[in-house]
């Protein structure tokens, strides 16, 4: 049977130290995050979801959900009870303004349980989810009055949200959506069309889910510049916000996946369901865009989570599992064995796991202080200057920390050895559950390319320079250091690799679009790599700070310190190669014809 712990002492430390969030109670909401709260919050968090939700995981994946005959949908065994103790205890509503219901604490505490909820029940915590990145949608695009009649039961976990973008025939390209708007004379819309791969589309959570979806309006463009938002709710509700006759949309199948089975993923059949149009008409894709971005946080978070409970597992099995003895002779002579804890391609593996896990800890709950200060900062050039960092590492924390999470929680269940692919372990549910993160929310390619078609070229690459300044400074800043300088000079050299690919694009990409489309997953890499590296330069800084004005907990500052150096000796050096092949652009990739990949006879 799987465990889990939530990693408190981890998170405090990045939250308390590395981001020094209480440097920032001069900000609106900050100061609703006093010291004691911060530890409550990660505390009681790693406590609830510890306790109620990883027992459930098992559960979840092995009963899957339920449809009905007439379309509602079962969710597994506790899985309720689960959800009233998670609304009861306000969980949904730390990060969500108190205009609304909600606690108007920082995004960073909002993230931290976000990460415990995916590590210990992912299936379960897309649940509530996808209703934040609704929530964000209404907030920015809604009318005040679709504001007041939805968002304060969403916050308070009353009622749920979901995304319905995808179809049968399109997910990337949105432009191709046949789901219908029609306009009725009541200023509302009856929408017709199916939607597939819904999250949470229809569950027994709660009495009603609104869902947004995307649909086009008579003689709308026949492209992306023809989508609308709309508002479907599960079941109407009038101006007094009391629920009224069921709407007319259904599940009419759950999807059958290879993980989160906890999670009804649903084909939605809209049958002239009515409808509310948010924002204004042919504009739905900026709101989509904003729930997207809020969704592809969420979805880094998840390849974090999933290497996380695994590579806690992996710890826990290598300390007890004898297979061997150790290389330098036996480390406890008494017994047949050792533990495969002593072997050095198993601490490969673990180091890799912690290097990754520690490191993308970091980057998350920094980005999320930066998705506070893009509207709560001071300045209006702080407030820009942390837009513009957020926006660029966005498909970094999406397609960088779920393709690594998804390694290391292969390699995780690989220190089991046959043990990790029996189910009772529990570790072939963590790598089938982890591989939906590379898929959903835009693929893994998609953000390598909004990263590199987009991103980089944005507002004449103000981005990427403000990142390269931010990074060139702390390496500066940390080169006086001795003990600090090999790490600054191993993320100098990849920060150098990763500039030089940047030019390379620069100098290509124009000529030959698929030059880019064939590094662009290559860059993403180095850059996931680079900032992983930021992070590690940064917390072992403050590690070596602590270990010199004394400290009871020298252990774990002394693993910082380590850890770090394992990630310059380990991680950093990957840029170069992959610049490499970055640099070798398309020609051979794209050379052969479609004939030349099949089979011959």
């Amino acid at each position: 049977m799987p465990t889990y712990t939530a990693p408190t002492r981890d998170t405090r430390f990045v939250v308390n130290e590395m981001l020094d969030l209480a440097s920032y109670g001069n900000l609106p909401g900050f100061e609703n995050a006093s010291a004691d709260m911060i530890d409550t919050v990660i505390n009681e968090a790693g406590k609830f979801c510890a306790e109620v939700l990883h027992p459930l995981n098992q559960v979840g994946d092995h009963e899957g959900c339920t449809r009905h005959a007439d379309g509602s949908v079962t969710t597994p065994t506790g899985f309720k009870q689960a959800f009233q103790q998670y609304r009861e205890s306000g969980w949904g509503t730390i990060a969500q303004p108190e205009e609304f219901g909600g606690q108007a604490m920082p995004h960073v505490l909002g993230f931290v349980v976000e990460e415990f909820m995916a590590t210990s029940n992912q299936a379960f915590a897309m649940y509530p989810g996808l209703t934040t990145g609704a929530v964000s949608a209404i907030l920015a695009k809604g009318s005040p009055e679709q504001q007041q009649k939805y968002l304060p039961k969403m916050i308070s976990g009353e009622w749920l949200g979901t995304m319905n973008l995808t179809e049968p025939q399109c997910g990337t390209d949105l432009g191709m959506i046949r789901t219908k708007a029609e306009p009725q004379g009541d200023g509302s819309y009856a929408i017709t069309g199916t939607k597939i791969f819904i999250s949470a589309g229809e569950h027994d959570l709660t009495d009603n889910i609104i869902h947004l979806v995307l649909a086009k309006t008579p003689g709308a463009p026949d492209s992306t510049k023809g989508i609308s938002l709309f508002i479907v709710p599960k079941v109407l509700v009038d101006d007094e916000g009391t629920l009224g006759e069921r709407n007319a949309v259904q599940c009419g199948s759950i999807e059958e996946k290879m993980g989160i089975h906890g999670n009804a993923t649903c084909v939605m059949n809209y049958d002239g369901a009515k409808g509310w149009m948010v924002g204004e008409e042919n504009k739905g894709l900026a709101a989509m865009f904003i729930m997207m971005n809020a969704a592809r946080l969420g979805v880094g978070i998840q390849g974090l989570a999933q290497a996380e409970v695994a590579y806690q597992n992996a710890v826990a099995y290598a300390l007890d599992r004898r297979q061997g003895r150790a290389l330098t002779g036996p480390t406890e002579p008494a017994a047949q064995a050792d533990p495969i804890f002593v072997h050095p391609d198993v601490r490969r593996m673990l180091m890799d796991a912690k290097a990754f896990t520690e490191g993308m800890r970091a980057l998350a709950l920094w980005g999320a202080l930066q998705v506070d200060l893009t509207h709560k900062a001071q300045t209006e050039e702080d407030r820009a200057a942390a837009d513009m960092i957020i926006s660029l590492l966005t498909p970094v924390i999406k397609g960088y920390g779920t393709d690594k999470g998804y390694d290391i929680a292969t390699n995780m269940q690989q220190v089991f050895g046959g043990h990790g692919y029996v189910t009772e372990w529990g570790m072939e549910q963590f790598v089938r559950d982890s591989r939906i993160a590379m898929i959903y929310e835009g693929t893994n390619g998609v953000q390598a390319m909004d990263l590199c078609g987009r991103k980089l070229a944005q507002n004449g690459g103000a981005a990427i320079q403000l990142f390269f300044k931010t990074v060139d400074d702390e390496i500066a800043a940390a080169m006086a250091d001795d003990t600090l300088k090999p790490v600054a000079t191993a993320l100098d050299k990849a920060l150098g690799e990763q500039k030089a690919a940047t030019m390379w694009f620069m100098q290509h990409a124009i000529q030959n679009p698929n030059d880019l489309g064939a590094g662009a997953h290559h860059y993403m890499h180095i850059m996931g790599i680079v900032t992983l590296g930021l992070m590690w330069l940064r917390m072992a800084r403050i590690a070596l700070a602590k270990l010199a004005e004394g400290t009871d907990d020298k252990a774990f500052y002394e693993a910082k310190v380590t850890t770090a150096r394992y990630y310059a000796d380990r991680f950093l050096p990957d840029a170069g190669a992959l610049r490499r092949k970055l640099e070798t652009g398309s020609e051979t990739m794209m050379a052969l014809q479609a004939d030349d990949f099949a089979t011959a006879a």
